[in-house]
């Protein structure tokens, strides 16, 4: 069931329109930037794992058969990462649209790869939004996966970017990568 967080992000993290401010992107932001930034540059975060488990019933799946995106899981151990964008604030509300199944913007600590740091937003989607899927193994999220489109395409071309992207950023995720190498097995003919 798809899940509006748009009103919720507005009201609870008001930025100054002249504001500029640091996003964290660990999924699709990382590989389809379709927002305008003033930089971009590889970080980090401590204390979360990237996990297809939010349910995208809008963009890669529909009402009646969700697909899976990723979201973030607290794990104390894992360092997950990505690419930070500096945005200017009135951006938030074109990513608000476009992360609105569920996700909610969070304050988070950043570090670059040169081990500067900065504090900027996060989308995350957490188990008490409606779209939630929650855990599943990585054959059945890639089962799920294969059977999904919406209105941005085909649920597995969400996850062979993602993959893609992670590798050309010199990450390893082996979630992302065991969902991945099932997919591909069960594409070939």
């Amino acid at each position: 069931m798809s899940s509006n967080t748009i009103e919720e992000n507005q009201r609870s993290c008001q930025l100054k329109s002249d504001d500029q401010v640091w996003l964290f992107g660990y999924g699709s932001l990382i590989y389809l930037v379709d927002f305008p930034y003033l930089e971009a540059k590889p970080a980090s975060i401590k204390g979360w794992s990237r996990r297809f488990w939010q349910g995208s019933h809008d963009h890669r799946g529909t009402e009646a058969r969700p697909g899976r995106v990723v979201t973030l899981i607290e794990d104390a151990e894992a360092v997950c990462g990505g690419i930070a964008y500096l945005v200017e604030a009135p951006v938030f509300e074109q990513l608000d649209e476009r992360e609105k199944n569920g996700y909610l913007r969070f304050s988070t600590a950043m570090t670059f790869n040169d081990d500067t740091h900065a504090t900027g937003l996060i989308y995350i989607a957490s188990p008490d939004n409606e779209a939630w899927l929650g855990e599943a193994s990585e054959l059945e999220i890639a089962r799920q996966i294969c059977a999904a489109e919406g209105a941005s395409g085909a649920n597995s071309d969400y996850l062979l970017e993602l993959a893609v992207a992670l590798r050309e950023l010199g990450l390893q995720d082996q979630h992302v990568f065991d969902i991945e190498a099932h997919i591909v097995q069960m594409q070939q003919p």
